[in-house]
């Protein structure tokens, strides 16, 4: 039996940086430099507040010159010039949809990745993105958006027979063990070094009549 819904991250597993400028980190940089200290929950802000990176630094307190606010900016559009889907994802998307299983991408990033990130992944059926549902992962919210964007139901307990959901990514934390307390089967994506090496080998596990 096939599962109803499989779940992807986003940025490692379905999406490559192949330019990375850390605008975001340019940003926290400069605030340090005015004397704002870092604070634990400014990445979790970053990527739960819908705005621009503009917007996000008058949230944070950090003032920004125009030219220099230029200079962030431009690097935000080379990082994001810059996505390119990994091939092996869009195959495994392709194969699951064709097979009649739904796709979802659930993802933490910050407002201003979303547009290149739902075009590049075009072919999911839902998204539960951080910015926009106002949790981030592993906190549990982020993962029941994703279900009821999907229109499916996850499962605290453990029912008989392979999992209904799963979920697969680049992070421990986030991708395996988060969904898990769900009920979501959550699985590790280690690209040439893992069990899971790729996400074609992960969708022909998924296919197998014999479950997971």
């Amino acid at each position: 039996m096939l599962p109803s819904a499989v779940i992807f991250d986003a940025f490692g597993t379905l999406l490559d940086i192949k330019h990375r400028t850390h605008p975001y980190r340019m940003l926290l940089r400069d605030g340090a430099h005015q004397g704002r200290a870092p604070r634990a929950e400014d990445l979790r802000s970053l990527m739960t507040w819908n705005c621009s990176i503009g917007e996000a630094a008058d949230q944070l307190g950090i003032c920004i010159s125009a030219e220099r606010m230029k200079v962030i900016q431009a690097a935000l559009v080379d990082e994001l010039e810059s996505l390119v889907p990994f091939a092996d994802g869009l195959e495994a998307v392709e194969m699951l949809r064709d097979a009649g299983v739904r796709v979802g991408i659930c993802s933490n990033l910050s407002a201003a990745y979303g547009a290149g990130a739902k075009q590049l992944l075009s072919a999911a059926d839902a998204f539960a993105l951080s910015y926009e549902v106002g949790a981030i992962k592993p906190e549990p919210l982020i993962y029941q958006a994703m279900c009821d964007s999907l229109g499916v139901q996850a499962h605290r307990y453990v029912l008989p027979g392979p999992p209904s959901i799963l979920m697969i990514g680049d992070s421990p934390r986030c991708d395996r063990d988060g969904p898990r307390t769900l009920g979501i089967s959550g699985h590790l994506l280690a690209r040439g070094r893992g069990a899971i090496e790729n996400l074609v080998q992960f969708a022909e596990l998924v296919l197998q009549p014999t479950g997971h």
